[in-house]
């Protein structure tokens, strides 16, 4: 995959959508909500704050993040899909 985003833009790849309840039971396709959860691929080299300054996104790729729900453009290239937000969207970096 060679897609490098702009800006303060962050690629990531969405974790599968949750198919199963906690107490077992199935959950159709229908009912399941879009996954807030992604493995950062690939991340742009930031924006100039008021001052001139570059700020740096705060995640790095690999990192496993919680973000928007409504954040970001769903893109498919070369079959895969990905999801392009700006890093503003992303709430907190996942640990363990």
């Amino acid at each position: 995959m060679n897609l490098k985003p702009l800006g303060d833009r962050v690629v990531l790849k969405q974790l599968e959508a949750e198919t199963k309840t906690a107490s077992g039971l199935y959950i159709p396709d229908s009912a399941q909500e879009k996954p807030q959860q992604g493995i950062v691929i690939s991340v742009g080299e930031g924006k100039l704050d008021a001052n001139g300054n570059m700020v740096v996104p705060g995640v790095k790729e690999g990192d496993k993040v919680l973000y928007s729900k409504y954040g970001g453009t769903d893109v498919t290239l070369d079959g895969e899909d990905f999801v392009v937000l700006r890093a503003d969207d992303i709430y907190a970096i996942i640990e363990g």
